[in-house]
């Protein structure tokens, strides 16, 4: 095979440095699935890895990219064949293992997802990581009984890739969603309004108080941030509510109490979308490709660019400058 298109991350004494360049197969991560990339998405992993800002990668160099949709190529494993439509997403892709921001891809056969009737390669990349782990906390709301019922969801960092299908897949099953934010301009609002958040509320005029609990508010919360809006999520959910902890934006401590967790029987869901079962994750996607899908996933992923656009899009995310999610057209709809 021909040398192809890359971005790969290389570490340069003590920084780190993407840049786009030729390699070849051999230079990729072993794998049993050769995939000719279609598209791939960027998450917020992806703009600390390609930005430099973070090292979320191991045994550098190595091809960015947690998520890609394409059409195999060859295949080691008897359960794919050339020419079958796929996808991936996370399972340590562009993190131990080369990633989906390149012309091909060479990935474990476990990693791998039949891309399910209702979704195009592309559809599946508007989604990628960040709206799987938007319905992976879905389901595990469900699960333990969360219900409309039971009052709104708060939902922050709304206008991310996680919030803003977030707000879409709760609203799509009968939640009143209370987005909030930190980005107040009429443009976020907008946005959000037209996903369906029933009401916004500035991040920066809350009253996070200080009380081991405070006055109950949220029938349960998805939180992107951890840190201390984590802990007020916590302190102020309705008892027997669910929070989906998917991120940690703002920090990676929490300083609680165990007082909501056992006086109102809140329950702390830790959402990781990278290692699950894998019944888990086909069953998450057949339902993101039926009745899960968001009406507004067109409005969800607003831009598509090029690989060579990719680094000018992480700096943008990496300052808090995107609102929803960015498709990466590498070789399209093949």
């Amino acid at each position: 095979m021909p040398a192809f298109r890359a971005l790969r991350v290389h570490q340069v004494e003590k920084s780190f440095n993407a840049r786009l360049e030729n390699i070849h197969m051999s230079d990729l991560s072993a794998g049993e699935v050769v995939i000719r990339v279609a598209y791939s998405g960027i998450n917020y992993k992806d703009a600390l890895a390609v930005s430099g800002k973070s090292r979320i990668m191991r045994n550098l160099p190595r091809v960015a990219g947690i998520d890609l949709s394409g059409i195999v190529e060859n295949s080691a494993d008897p359960q794919y064949k050339a020419g079958d439509k796929v996808l991936v997403t996370g399972c340590n892709v562009g993190e131990i293992f080369d990633g989906g921001l390149a012309e091909f891809a060479r990935v474990p056969a476990e990693a791998v997802v039949p891309l399910p009737d209702g979704l195009s390669m592309s559809e599946a990349m508007a989604l990628g990581t960040a709206g799987f782990t938007a319905a992976m906390a879905l389901r595990r709301m469900l699960e333990n009984h969360q219900t409309p019922e039971h009052g709104p969801i708060a939902i922050t960092g709304p206008t991310g890739g996680v919030g803003s299908v977030a707000i879409s897949l709760f609203k799509k099953q009968g939640f009143k969603v209370v987005a909030i934010t930190g980005k107040t301009s009429s443009q976020s609002e907008t946005y959000l309004r037209l996903l369906g958040a029933d009401e916004i509320i500035d991040r920066n005029t809350l009253d996070l108080g200080s009380k081991p609990m405070e006055t109950a508010r949220w029938g349960g919360a998805v939180d992107n941030l951890g840190g201390d809006t984590l802990s007020y999520l916590m302190r102020t959910v309705k008892p027997w509510g669910n929070i989906g902890s998917v991120g940690l934006a703002q920090s990676y401590a929490l300083n609680t109490t165990v007082m909501p967790l056992i006086l109102r029987g809140v329950s702390l869901l830790g959402i990781n979308s990278v290692e699950m079962p894998r019944a888990w994750r086909l069953q998450i996607w057949q339902r993101l490709a039926s009745d899960w899908k968001p009406t507004q996933l067109r409005e969800i992923a607003n831009r598509t660019v090029s690989l060579d656009e990719v680094p000018a899009v992480c700096a943008e995310l990496i300052a808090s400058q995107v609102l929803g999610r960015t498709i990466v057209r590498i070789g399209g709809e093949l």
